[in-house]
């Protein structure tokens, strides 16, 4: 069963050019414009959109998403408020894939079952649940990749050959690469050691790998472009939503378009980068 993750990395595959994945926090600043931005984010250039679930202890998140969390949080977002974004979402894009981003805790709170059915139902295509090791891979992976949802595993630079099949073997869709070791948005990725890591993944798997954490500019998105499957930012972009934001971080009337400007650069950094190679 392919996915829409699957069509369209093949479809970039075609084109000669990597996926921009652009992550940002459902619900944050509140459920109106949090679905505005998702809504706009393909036109402005996002191939993949991770929506990353609100959760009250987010142990892999930096203080940009931790704060983003928490505006979404305090706006009532919840797993079901998510999947009802998603499938609002859908009513006008069935083509961009959508991937849920997040921890276990609230979707085991939702039950498992329950979940995928409904996440299928609206029309998320894959999850990327960073606190389920390969070892309890019973609990989440396996049930969703029968329910015909890709399940997205990290491999981080700690990642050694002898670990790395245990985290491909039930990995779909993409694997996503952590370029850094720690929290989110806390460095500037090294883009040799990036291109190295990249090159050591697809020795064991032929899924793209997709690099993440500390992805902040254009110049960046070009230079991971180079050598990865697919570029995902999500700091910078949740940065930008904050930065938009009155003082009681409420929307403003430059909030979507903060977003979407960034989206639009960073997209043709990634773009420029297959140009360059092509050349």
């Amino acid at each position: 069963m392919t996915t829409r993750i699957d069509r369209r990395f093949a479809a970039l595959k075609a084109e000669g050019r990597a996926a921009l994945v652009t992550f940002l926090t459902a619900g944050d600043p509140d459920f109106e414009t949090s679905l505005a931005i998702t809504r706009a984010l393909p036109k402005a250039g996002a191939d993949v959109i991770e929506l990353g679930v609100p959760f009250t202890d987010p142990m892999a998140d930096g203080p940009a998403i931790q704060a983003a969390g928490l505006r979404a949080l305090h706006a009532g977002q919840t797993l079901r408020k998510t999947l009802e974004m998603v499938r609002d979402f859908r009513k006008s894009d069935d083509a961009t894939p959508l991937v849920l981003m997040g921890y276990y805790n609230p979707i085991y709170i939702y039950g498992v079952n329950r979940f995928l059915v409904d996440a299928k139902a609206v029309g998320v295509d894959g999850l990327i649940v960073v606190d389920l090791p390969p070892e309890e891979d019973d609990e989440l992976c396996v049930p969703a990749l029968k329910s015909g949802l890709n399940f997205i595993r990290l491999a981080t630079p700690t990642t050694d050959d002898k670990r790395l099949p245990a985290v491909l073997n039930n990995t779909s869709g993409f694997v996503y690469y952590v370029s850094i070791t720690g929290i989110t948005g806390s460095a500037a990725p090294d883009t040799v050691k990036v291109a190295n890591a990249v090159a050591r993944i697809k020795r064991h798997t032929k899924l793209p790998v997709a690099v993440g954490f500390g992805v902040k500019t254009a110049v960046h998105a070009r230079a991971i472009a180079a050598g990865a499957d697919g570029v995902v930012v999500g700091s910078a972009l949740v940065e930008a939503v904050k930065g938009s934001l009155d003082k009681d971080n409420k929307a403003t009337s430059r909030t979507i378009k903060t977003v979407t400007d960034l989206v639009a650069a960073l997209a043709e950094g990634v773009r420029a980068a297959r140009r360059v190679a092509a050349e």
